[in-house]
C-alpha cells in the first residue's frame, strides 16, 4: 500500500515540485551515465529523453498523486543486464540526486520509495540462489 500524499494545494507549490522532480531524475541519469559500475547499463537504453519523461511521470504519480504514469515498473527492468550489486549503486545515487533536487519531505519519500523498490526488483530479478549463495536469476544446479 502506497503512504499517503500531503495534498498539495498551491498551483504554484505543485508546479515547483514538477519542475524538482524533473531536475531530480535528470541529475539521477547524468550520474548514472557518469558511473562506472551503471554506465553500461544506463547505455542500453534506448530513447533516453522519452525514458526520462516516462521516469518523471512515475515520481509525480508518487510524489503528487498525478495519473501521468500508468505502467509497470518492473516489467521495464526484466531484460536488462542488472546484477544484485547495481542496485545499491542505484539507490546511492537516487538518493544523492533526490536530496540535491526536491524538498525535505519528497525526498525521504521518493527515496524511501525507491529502496522498497530496490528490495522488490531483486527478490524478483534473483528469485534463487546459487551454489555458492548469492542471489540468481536460475536455481542452483
Amino acid at each position: 500500500m502506497e503512504p499517503a500524499i500531503p495534498p498539495i494545494e498551491s498551483d504554484a507549490e505543485r508546479d515547483k515540485l514538477e519542475i524538482a522532480i524533473d531536475d531530480c531524475v535528470r541529475r539521477f541519469y547524468a550520474k548514472g551515465a557518469e558511473d562506472p559500475l551503471l554506465a553500461p547499463i544506463f547505455a542500453t537504453i534506448d530513447g533516453l529523453d522519452q525514458h526520462m519523461g516516462i521516469v518523471t511521470n512515475f515520481w509525480s504519480r508518487t510524489l503528487l498523486g498525478t495519473e501521468r504514469y500508468q505502467g509497470q515498473p518492473f516489467a521495464a527492468h526484466i531484460n536488462l543486464p542488472i546484477e544484485p550489486q547495481h542496485f545499491t549503486r542505484w539507490l546511492e545515487l537516487f538518493s544523492e540526486s533526490a536530496n540535491e533536487a526536491l524538498p525535505k519531505m519528497q525526498a525521504e519519500q521518493a527515496i524511501a520509495k525507491a529502496a522498497h523498490m530496490t528490495q522488490c526488483f531483486q527478490s524478483g530479478l534473483f528469485p534463487f540462489v546459487d551454489a555458492d549463495g548469492k542471489p540468481s536469476r536460475a536455481p542452483a544446479q
